[in-house]
């Protein structure tokens, strides 16, 4: 595929699809408090799943519904997941109680995990080896800008319209974005070699969400309760049976050896270091924002828009340097770690503007770390298996989203009110950004070379689909 065939239409039209699947992440949480007096009448328990839903399908289906892209075609992948993902928003919009609300949540999630490793895989293969860190920091800018736009839609919606509308307006959103694909966006190459191997995604699926489940009910039942040591419990005898499966199979969902590579062991942990800062950040800001600072929900949203200057301007830069991933990474991340101690800081009486300093430190991090993170992991698998790593490496930000909201949560739990447990909290969480980025450092030794070895290697030829 050549180089020109990413065209400027293309580029947008993918990084919008991320975007709008991203978004679903944050919006919600900006909605709680309408949601909890509205007429469905949802209990604690049921509000709780309405916006865990979405993450733990998202992120449990990740790696096989990249690999289903790969294999039977990414176009028909992302015009697939575009219209699941519309189904249920529209179930969530017009939900008449807790049970469907949630059912809706799922079903969207489902569609984002088709969405966003199908956007990245056609961008690989659209972009050749000399655009792909180009269009990786476009991709990756998608992601965060995902987040940002959920908090301020969310804020916007939660100040002046009903919980219902942010659903409902997903719907012709997600029918203008599929014509937009049908239009821009032509078709990749097939991979014959990617298996969709049913054993092993289910085992793997299940695996995932366990794991995902204990992480984000974890603060509300307790680290100990049976219910969350039953869930991790099954969750390891899951992820390792699935390995066992892998290793034994022809053809498996993919091949647990991977992880042998120190360039991949280090990207993953690296996004998903970046994520747990990022989230444990958004949960604490928009409690702080409104609880401390007396903000609207509105001005809440937009409060947090200067983590979008680092994101959208940095990662032009970062772009440049993606052949020497480690000062990059590590500065990077770094910079998150440092930014949240920042923030640590925060009370009543601090300034707006000195606050807003501190989450352009956390965002010039971001900006600069997660495009180099992002090709990493790109580049430490075969060109056949995009969809797969971005399956991978989008795993490890939702995993490492969920892991930040939680010890987030935790260490909020721990004080008697937020204005006294915010600092402690973002304490811990920049302490442990910082110490990660120590092991994602050391990780990326000896892998640079590697690294742009495959970067520079030519895809392999395959049937178009």
């Amino acid at each position: 595929m050549p180089a020109h065939a990413l065209k400027r239409s293309t580029l947008l039209t993918l990084c919008a699809c991320v975007l709008v699947a991203q978004s679903m992440v944050a919006a919600i949480n900006l909605l709680i408090p309408q949601l909890a007096s509205s007429a469905p009448h949802p209990s604690h328990t049921e509000i709780l799943w309405t916006v865990d839903a979405y993450v733990i399908v998202f992120a449990g289906l990740l790696v096989p519904a990249g690999a289903l892209g790969d294999r039977y075609g990414r176009k028909g992948a992302l015009l697939t997941g575009l219209a699941v993902f519309a189904a249920g928003a529209a179930t969530s919009a017009l939900a008449p109680d807790p049970a469907l609300l949630i059912a809706g949540r799922g079903l969207s999630g489902a569609g984002a995990a088709l969405i966003t490793p199908a956007t990245m895989s056609i961008l690989v293969q659209l972009a050749g080896p000399e655009r792909r860190a180009q269009a990786m920091a476009s991709w990756t800018l998608a992601i965060g800008l995902g987040g940002m736009a959920g908090n301020l839609g969310g804020g916007l919606v939660g100040q002046y319209l009903s919980w219902r509308a942010l659903f409902a307006v997903m719907v012709p959103l997600a029918g203008v974005l599929a014509a937009a694909v049908a239009l821009t966006t032509p078709r990749t190459a097939r991979s014959p070699l990617s298996s969709p191997d049913p054993a092993g995604t289910l085992l793997l699926t299940a695996g995932l969400v366990a794991v995902l489940f204990g992480i984000i009910e974890g603060p509300d039942h307790g680290w100990t309760s049976a219910r969350i040591l039953t869930a991790f419990g099954v969750g390891a005898v899951l992820v390792a049976a699935f390995t066992v499966h892998a290793l034994r199979s022809r053809a498996p969902l993919f091949d647990p050896r991977v992880f042998r590579s120190a360039g991949l062991r280090a990207t993953t942990l690296g996004l998903a270091t970046g994520f747990f800062g990022l989230f444990a950040l958004f949960f604490v800001n928009s409690q702080y924002l409104q609880e401390v600072k007396g903000f609207e929900p509105a001005v809440t949203g937009v409060a947090i828009v200067p983590l979008i200057v680092g994101m959208a301007l940095v990662p032009r830069f970062a772009a440049r340097w993606s052949a020497r991933p480690r000062p990059v990474v590590g500065t990077g991340l770094a910079l998150i770690g440092a930014g949240l101690l920042a923030a640590s800081t925060a009370d009543a009486h601090t300034p707006y503007p000195l606050y807003a300093c501190w989450l352009l430190v956390i965002s010039a991090g971001t900006g600069l770390a997660m495009p180099a993170l992002t090709l990493g992991v790109v580049v430490s698998l075969p060109a056949h298996q995009a969809g797969l790593g971005s399956g991978l490496g989008t795993s490890a930000r939702e995993v490492g989203a969920a892991l930040g909201v939680a010890v987030a949560g935790t260490a909020l739990a721990g004080h008697a009110d937020f204005a006294n447990g915010m600092g402690p909290a973002l304490r811990v969480v920049g302490a442990t950004v910082l110490v990660s980025t120590a092991l994602v450092v050391t990780g990326f030794r000896g892998s640079g070379r590697a690294s742009r070895v495959a970067a520079e290697a030519p895809s392999a030829t395959e049937p178009v689909a």
